[in-house]
């Protein structure tokens, strides 16, 4: 849960945050250099609650009819098809919660996957955690400093014109000139945007001065550029809502992996290429993939809690 004033947090967690835990477990003890404080470790994860036990019982036989648990005592060529995106899944799922689990250990507010959190700062300004969202505070004498370590995080500054309020992520600095905006850490084409007053962007090469109903572009590797965008479906999330408005089923699927864990997947380039219009909950993607799978006639494939497929019939 955010470490803040108040939290929405998600209602009834569909995708159990227990299936990835066994899951890096299942990955770490079929390693050749699993060692006995590893399987120590693991013992007393496992003895601390049946649940786990059944979720270790459960990934581990899929890893075993998919991905075929090697023997540690011989090499063999990394499993193809289907068993080896099941397998290749289950790894950067279990990959994607201990990178996760490292940077709340370093944050001061945090919200977890499929949470929308809400805090106050110390200066009155407030700060809305998207989903899987960390940030650590620099607050000092001299500036107001966050660093958005992970996930989104969106901002309505108090002015100060003695402590400016710098937000930090990926290489780019963001200062709020009186402002709402939002910052994104995750490599996004749009990393930030604005919608109120301004805000001066800067990377190692230019600054740029973002003005509301504008946003900051990033195409192909080219220097990020300022666009006028519609932010309203953009900042829907802070409402509960996920909008969109002709956009591709790839780049709708991305976005609904973010607030669940495990992978989604597309395996059909073709369908990928569809758009899609419409308003989903953050808090219930189980949902939207089933509207998605109604109305685009597309299949869904439910493999585990941490793997979905979308696309055509296999």
């Amino acid at each position: 849960m955010t470490k803040g004033d108040t939290t929405d947090a998600q209602s009834g967690d569909d995708e159990d945050p227990v299936f990835e835990a066994a899951a890096g477990w299942v990955a770490r003890l079929s390693s050749p250099d699993a060692t006995s404080e590893d399987r120590e470790a693991f013992a007393n994860w496992r003895d601390a609650d049946p649940a786990h036990a059944e979720a270790y019982a459960e990934m581990d036989a899929l890893w075993h009819r998919l991905g075929h648990v090697p023997d540690p005592r011989k090499r063999r060529s990394p499993p193809k098809g289907l068993a080896g995106l099941a397998v290749a899944t289950i790894l950067c799922a279990a990959l994607g919660h201990q990178l996760g689990l490292v940077d709340r250990f370093r944050s001061d507010l945090w919200s977890g996957v499929g949470e929308i959190g809400h805090s106050v700062l110390a200066d009155g300004s407030r700060i809305d955690l998207n989903t899987d969202t960390a940030v650590a505070l620099r607050f000092s004498d001299t500036e107001r400093g966050i660093d958005l370590l992970r996930g989104e995080a969106f901002f309505d500054v108090v002015p100060d014109p003695r402590r400016p309020f710098v937000v930090r992520s990926n290489g780019l600095s963001v200062r709020a000139i009186g402002t709402r905006f939002f910052v994104r850490a995750d490599g996004t084409d749009s990393p930030v945007g604005v919608t109120a007053g301004r805000v001066d962007v800067a990377d190692e090469h230019r600054h740029m001065l973002v003005s509301a109903g504008e946003a900051v572009r990033r195409e192909d590797g080219a220097p990020l550029g300022v666009v006028k965008v519609d932010l309203n479906r953009s900042v829907a999330w802070r409402e509960g809502r996920l909008v969109f408005a002709g956009e591709k089923l790839s780049a709708v699927l991305e976005e609904l992996d973010r607030y669940r864990h495990g992978r989604v997947v597309l395996i059909d380039a073709t369908a990928g290429e569809r758009r899609v219009t419409g308003a989903f909950d953050p808090h219930n993607t189980d949902d939207a993939l089933d509207v998605i799978a109604a109305t685009m006639n597309v299949r869904v494939t439910r493999l585990t809690p941490l793997l979905v497929l979308v696309g055509s019939p296999l």
